[in-house]
């Protein structure tokens, strides 16, 4: 009896210490989940000409906010979001060194002028380069790229040798919009099973904008399925000690511009952080 007790009591210490969310089990009861549907946001989709979901989470106040959860709860090919978990096993594997270590261009024809060039690995990730992270998923290899997935805890990802460099672009690897906030919240609480100066190198390399008011970090990605598009922007806006996590999902409808697509998944999650009076 004494020894249940002490375990008990174990767990509920270690229960207390990891404040903050686990939003994989909370989405099983939505009970246990503190919600609000911001109508806002879907105007802002509506009048951009896509489909889609927004979830922000406020850590401070541990509420989300969407104008759809059940559809924040449908997975997703990640895409150039897996850049993030990507980077850090790169860091922890040592395929890289650091944000400086330079990935050599083979030469060959490339979809973007930009990937046409050596590019430091900061660079890389800012660039979105697909066949730079192509590479380094292939030295990393599927055994440790299997192993680094399963401790990262980041979605579905299916994995092998044939789908080793494609696995996050095409196929059956999903992640949801819950689960990449429930990610991005463990890495930037450094509550990922990674070394400090791994997490300290990704969070510089997230860093899009940075000003007086606000410091957002994040990563965007589009993937390509049976001829429909799928965009993504993943990230957490810092504001003072308050910290905004959000991950923004979108199709664009028939009449959408495809132009604007590279532009406009982090301009909607902008607009979604001026409509909560955030910005």
């Amino acid at each position: 009896m004494a020894h249940k007790l002490s375990l008990f009591l174990a767990l509920i210490t270690i229960i207390s210490c990891t404040s903050g969310i686990v939003i994989k089990e909370q989405t099983s009861n939505n009970e246990a989940i503190k919600r609000d549907t911001i109508p806002a946001f879907q105007k802002i989709l509506d009048s951009a000409n896509v489909s889609g979901s927004i979830l922000v989470y406020d850590a401070v106040k541990d509420i989300f906010y969407s104008n759809d959860f059940d559809r924040c709860e449908i997975g997703h090919l990640p895409a150039s979001t897996f850049k993030i978990p990507n980077s850090i096993i790169a860091l922890e594997t040592g395929v890289i060194a650091d944000d400086s270590t330079m990935i050599r261009w083979d030469g060959q024809k490339r979809r973007l002028p930009a990937w046409e060039q050596d590019l430091v690995f900061r660079d890389a990730f800012h660039y979105s380069c697909v066949p730079c992270y192509q590479e380094i998923a292939r030295k990393i290899g599927v055994a440790r790229m299997k192993e680094y997935l399963e401790k990262l805890d980041f979605g579905n990802m299916i994995v092998d040798s044939s789908s080793i460099d494609l696995f996050w672009l095409e196929g059956d690897s999903k992640i949801s919009q819950f689960e990449q906030v429930d990610f991005l919240y463990r890495f930037y609480h450094s509550r990922l099973p990674v070394s400090k100066l791994t997490g300290e190198i990704v969070k510089r390399m997230m860093v899009i904008e940075e000003n007086d008011t606000f410091k957002l970090s994040g990563k965007t990605g589009w993937s390509v399925r049976n001829g429909n598009n799928n965009g993504w922007f993943v990230g957490y806006l810092e504001k003072g000690a308050d910290v905004y996590f959000i991950a923004t999902n979108i199709d664009p409808k028939v009449e959408f511009n495809m132009e604007l697509f590279t532009v406009i998944r982090r301009q909607i999650s902008m607009q979604a952080f001026r409509a909560m009076g955030i910005m």
